[in-house]
């Protein structure tokens, strides 16, 4: 049995061609029978360190009895030149999170995973509280279990008030060990509550891990590195995916 939870998430090496430039993660999300790959916006393109990809690979479980069975599937970014991908904005700027459709009828028909749904986004940011549990799904520098072609998971708190945008940005804190790679995963807390033990994928979709939070004038030599991270919070995923 595979954990429905790691079976959300691949991942996403990004190309200009032929050639491979970057790796990080994303995750499957539904909504209304469309399925969209959902990571990080500079994941996709990055004018601050020229990052320009024109296509991304993930790779695909292909067979449901056999889970050491992937295929690569290539996702291109661009058509006539237009942006394939939607990205998010609000009153404090561009938010780090894009999503990417991904036409069903294009996959291989033994495609095995599993997509987080609206139904997994939070109905009220005061149900989580400063400290609570989280785990973050992805591949740090690239790491997988390279037979199966499964993530990994950290462990990661809520750092900073959920209810409150931090810094007025759209994300919030997350205290973790993370790494290159990690961008686009899912942040998710286990469900609480009567139904805490139902359904296929028992967890919440908090928000898409972005970046490592650093502080400018921190001493490389004597002071370390603040261990904290941006996290966006999920439900610009209802804005992103509407029609």
């Amino acid at each position: 049995m595979i954990e429905a939870l790691l079976l959300t998430t691949v991942p996403v090496g990004t190309y200009a061609g032929e050639q491979p430039l970057t790796n990080a993660s994303g995750f499957f999300f539904e909504r209304d029978g469309r399925l969209f790959l959902v990571t990080s916006r500079h994941v996709l393109h990055d004018e601050a360190t020229a990052h320009h990809p024109d296509r991304v690979v993930i790779d695909l479980h292909d067979d449901a009895g056999n889970i050491a069975s992937a295929t690569g599937f290539s996702l291109p970014l661009y058509r006539d030149g237009t942006p394939l991908w939607r990205q998010g904005v609000d009153a404090a700027g561009e938010i780090d999170v894009a999503v990417l459709e991904v036409e069903r009828a294009a996959l291989p028909p033994t495609t095995l995973y599993r997509a987080f749904s609206p139904q997994h986004l939070l109905g009220r940011l005061d149900q989580v509280e400063v400290g609570s549990s989280l785990l973050v799904v992805g591949f740090p520098l690239g790491f997988r279990d390279t037979l199966h072609h499964l993530p990994v998971v950290r462990q990661a708190v809520i750092a900073s008030s959920f209810g409150l945008r931090f810094q007025g940005q759209g994300y919030f804190l997350t205290d973790a060990r993370t790494h290159r790679g990690t961008s686009g995963a899912p942040v998710v807390m286990r469900r609480a509550g009567p139904d805490a033990d139902g359904g296929d994928l028992p967890w919440l979709l908090l928000g898409v891990h972005s970046a490592r939070l650093d502080v400018g004038g921190r001493d490389l030599v004597a002071d370390e590195a603040l261990g904290l991270n941006c996290a966006w919070y999920a439900d610009i995923l209802l804005t992103l995916t509407g029609a």
